[in-house]
């Protein structure tokens, strides 16, 4: 089986429901009975960070017991996490949850996920559970590529290959949003009610998306179903935050270390952030009892995270990579980075970032620089920088084009853009090679090169920046700074930019 799979102590306690309370004291464990639990929600995409966020607030209100009845069935439409899957259905699909901070390491065991449907083509499976009327939430963590978007308007795409197999094969569909549409037809024509569609990925207006694409694919699918949807089913919007490194061969040792055999351990920050907006047609758990905020300003609460923290990640992690540092808390150990973040990110990013009760722009900057120094937290800048063509357009660009609106500063998101077309060429500093890391790598790559004769080849590229390459304040500032990192090179340019 998997490697992963073949690695086993026997000195240790594996993890499985007839072995948790032979795990070491210091660890908490389930104590609601999960044989009593029964499913209310299916998840597809069942990666590390949903077991560390959504799955964990519901484990929270079990161990009060309550929401027994809305346990997590997991999925997943890709068959890449076959291996995944077989390493959570070996241990009863329990997870340990590793609380990584500078004062000390903390783990409990989350038992709020009790099974994990069989990733098949046609996701059979998967439309029988979600047809069940037990379900009441369909929720997805899918990623920021994963919605069938334009990359340039970020709306939805109904002429997408798999799109267009799937409004004309709904019975074996390819993605997830046909398999959700077939499950919602079944129900509809067996007279049960709908589920809410919940998305919990990184998305400015993740439900207003998500209804987009459901709608969309409905309404190509059949008008009727497509009508029905719009006037049933609800797609709440809300805003995630906890940064959740990559499981690998330290977080292995570290659940070890820890007396515990977990195939798929989770590490974690100390902290967790959820807002939702109060918008279920089947019902929901009790969130807000274990932290979560329910809310009508999830926009505003997204616009801080996603600018602030999600655009700051992508303002360093070029830098990072171009200087081969590792991990972020790496990036912000080095005082050029971390300066230049901070201030990208008070002078060009928070006047364009709506206060919310009890947290200014300023206050969450410094609470940024917090989390992103913790050197317990072992996150890559690899992880951070992949994708950037769909984290760039998301996060950096909507900051750009107010700050172009509204005529306020935008040098140091200039040099942020120039820095990750410079990235995009794959060498180093020290002409070590980058490896690809971005769906349209060679594209960007071809870019890049490109950009060295004529710096207006990389805003050229509509398709992430829209109309923005034809702004002279922005095209000149952005020749500017990818001038000086091709004259005086990395540390010059951030030097001359942070002295100003």
């Amino acid at each position: 089986m998997d490697e992963l799979m073949k690695d086993h102590d026997t000195k240790l306690i594996p993890l499985l429901n007839r072995t948790l309370d032979r795990l070491p004291d210091s660890i908490l464990r389930p104590s609601y009975d999960r044989k009593a639990l029964t499913p209310g929600i299916v998840h597809v995409g069942l990666g590390n960070f949903h077991r560390a966020h959504q799955a964990w607030y519901l484990h929270r209100l079990m161990q009060k017991g309550r929401a027994l009845d809305w346990a997590i069935i997991g999925a997943s439409v890709r068959h890449e996490d076959t291996a995944q899957r077989a390493r959570l259905v070996a241990q009863d699909c329990l997870t340990t949850l590793i609380e990584l901070d500078p004062s000390g390491t903390s783990a409990e065991v989350m038992g709020s996920l009790i099974g994990y449907l069989p990733i098949e083509d046609g996701h059979g499976a998967l439309i029988c559970q979600m047809s069940d009327p037990a379900i009441r939430i369909v929720s997805l963590t899918v990623t920021e590529g994963g919605y069938f978007l334009d990359p340039a308007t970020k709306r939805f795409d109904p002429n997408h290959p798999d799109i267009q197999h799937d409004a004309a094969n709904l019975n074996k569909p390819r993605t997830a949003f046909g398999a959700i549409v077939a499950a919602l037809e079944a129900r509809r024509a067996a007279g049960i009610g709908p589920f809410a569609c919940q998305s919990c990925d990184n998305l400015p207006g993740n439900g207003t998306i998500l209804r987009e694409v459901v709608e969309g694919l409905a309404r190509m699918a059949d008008p009727a179903l497509g009508a029905w949807v719009a006037q049933s089913v609800s797609f709440p919007n809300s805003m995630v935050d906890c940064i959740v490194p990559a499981t690998g061969r330290k977080e292995l040792d570290l659940s070890k270390r820890l007396g515990v055999a977990d195939l798929a351990p989770v590490t974690h920050e100390n902290f967790r952030q959820w807002v939702i907006e109060d918008d279920f047609c089947a019902g929901r758990p009790a969130w807000e009892d274990v932290g979560a905020t329910l809310s009508d300003r999830v926009h505003d609460y997204e616009a801080m995270k996603l600018r602030i923290l999600n655009g700051g990640h992508q303002i360093i992690a070029a830098p990072a990579e171009l200087l081969g540092l590792e991990t972020i808390s790496d990036a912000m150990a080095n005082t050029m980075i971390k300066s230049f973040l901070r201030k990208v990110a008070l002078a060009e990013i928070a006047p364009h970032v709506p206060p919310l009760p009890g947290m200014t722009p300023a206050q969450y900057i410094d609470l940024i620089d917090q989390r992103f120094s913790n050197p317990a937290i072992h996150d890559t800048v690899r992880r951070v920088a992949f994708n950037g063509s769909s984290r760039h357009t998301g996060a950096v660009v909507p900051v750009i084009r107010d700050a172009l609106s509204n005529g306020s500063d935008i040098e140091g998101l200039a040099l942020s853009q120039a820095l990750w077309a410079f990235m995009c060429l794959g060498r180093r500093e020290d002409g070590s090679t980058i490896k690809p890391n971005d769906p349209a790598w060679d594209q960007l790559t071809r870019a890049a090169s490109r950009t060295l004769s004529d710096p207006h080849e990389w805003l050229g590229q509509r398709q992430f920046y829209g109309t923005i390459g034809e702004n002279a304040r922005f095209a000149d500032a952005f020749a500017a700074a990818h001038g000086a990192l091709k004259t005086i090179g990395l540390e010059a340019t951030l030097r001359s930019y942070l002295a100003k």
